[in-house]
């Protein structure tokens, strides 16, 4: 017998049917609510409430744990590169060695961008942050792409899935390009995709580009780490605004969009702003550590703890030694990250920071590195939304595949009710 959840709502009860995943977790199917009741649920944030049933990410905050299609992301971080998970995110399986050849392979097909997508660039000035250039960039790519995407049809989806893997690389290279003022770069099919992702940033004219194996491979995880969150705010855009059968490169516009903001992909940008205001005051890390732990004082220490994990934030275990090694090797002397490493150290063994559970989380660690490698604070955001684009891909895949109506929440009125109209000469 299937199990239900009884609701009392004005003297009359009500059963509705429950949902369990595959990691047991349980939802109450409110689906026919206001159908049966007239009622509705608010959820602000819609932090208790499930949009839909999805079977690429698993996330489990009080645990700790983050999985792809079943693989945790330790294994993952360990053992695949970045377009092995992304292949694993979007299509459901880890490809064989043969599939993801032809994956990288046909992903360079797709790399040239339209020489006309220049002129809109050029319209940018200097000053536009990357990630309005970023979003603005996607969207057109529907123009020079106007055919919508029949994912139903596996080869076209295919071509879709490598196409947008392919172009969106190099745009969102090309925004650091206008900010630097240095001309635009084209991929290398004779490289992989993380090392092409540094030429396409730093290779200039005048002398050859030098790839570092460490960087590389700190890159490389970080990408992974990023890959996918399950219902977050710009994985939510992306399904609901394809929720309309808004094409692919328009609902990842919206993802790019949504992601800027500095309470989502903007945080480890947040947590080098922070950083750079101690600096200006001194550089004293215990003074603000002790702001930190005043509840009077408002300061916020950025990137620590996790809205999502109540423990360790997973994916700072892994990426935290990439930190490490990356400052090893490239000896950076920078009193920033100076801080940020007694920031660290401190927060690990303070008892109020530990028995908060408030460590230092994925954002902290990338920002170091992202700042170690001489990349612009406003570029933090656009590396976030390469690493989560196979993500938004499956997303929107899965969304789609499921014919999943059109998002379209509900509200609780509060305004006035029915007024009679005033003419104006009499207000």
């Amino acid at each position: 017998m299937s199990k239900t959840a009884t609701l009392e709502l004005d003297g009359k009860k009500y059963e509705f049917p429950l949902i369990t995943g595959s990691e047991n977790e349980t939802a109450i199917d409110i689906e026919k609510l206001r159908t049966l009741t007239g009622a509705i649920t608010l959820d602000p944030g819609y932090k208790n409430s499930g949009s839909c049933q999805s079977e690429i990410t698993f996330l489990d905050g009080e645990e700790g744990i983050l999985r792809y299609r079943g693989y945790s992301i330790e294994e993952l971080a360990e053992k695949a590169d970045f377009l092995e998970v992304s292949y694993l995110v979007i299509f459901g399986e880890l490809p064989t060695k043969d599939q993801l050849t032809k994956f990288e392979n046909d992903i360079r097909k797709h790399t040239l961008v339209n020489e006309e997508m220049k002129n809109i660039i050029d319209g940018f000035p200097k000053t536009a942050h990357p990630m309005g250039v970023l979003s603005s960039l996607t969207s057109a790519l529907t123009a020079f792409n106007p055919k919508p995407v029949n994912v139903e049809n596996e080869k076209e989806m295919y071509e879709a899935v490598c196409k947008t893997m392919g172009k969106f690389l190099v745009i969102a290279t090309w925004t650091y390009r206008k900010m630097k003022g240095y001309p635009l770069n084209y991929y290398d099919n004779t490289k992989g995709y993380v090392e092409n992702f540094m030429r396409l940033m730093f290779e200039i004219p005048t002398e050859p580009y030098k790839m570092n194996p460490i960087v590389t491979n700190a890159l490389d995880k970080l990408f992974i780490l990023h890959a996918d969150h399950e219902q977050n705010c710009s994985t939510s855009t992306v399904r609901i605004v394809g929720s309309s059968h808004a094409g692919l490169f328009a609902s990842i516009s919206a993802g790019v969009s949504a992601l800027w903001g500095p309470l989502h992909g903007g945080a480890n940008q947040a947590v080098l702003e922070m950083l750079e205001a101690i600096q200006a005051d001194g550089g004293d890390a215990e003074k603000y550590m002790a702001k930190a732990k005043d509840k009077d004082d408002p300061f916020r220490l950025m990137g620590f703890g996790h809205r999502v994990y109540k423990n360790f934030d997973p994916r700072a275990r892994i990426i935290k030694k990439a930190a490490d090694e990356v400052l090893n090797d490239l000896g950076v002397d920078d009193p920033i990250l100076d801080i940020a490493k007694k920031l660290e150290a401190a927060a690990l063994v303070d008892d109020y920071f530990v028995s908060r559970k408030l460590y230092p989380n994925v954002d902290f660690y990338s920002g170091i590195i992202y700042r170690a490698l001489g990349i612009p604070t406003d570029m933090f955001t656009v590396m976030f939304a390469i690493g989560r684009l196979p993500g938004w891909i499956a997303q929107w895949k899965e969304m789609r595949l499921n014919k999943e109506p059109i998002g379209r929440p509900r509200q609780v009125y509060t305004g006035y009710p029915l007024r009679e109209f005033v003419p104006v000469e009499k207000r």
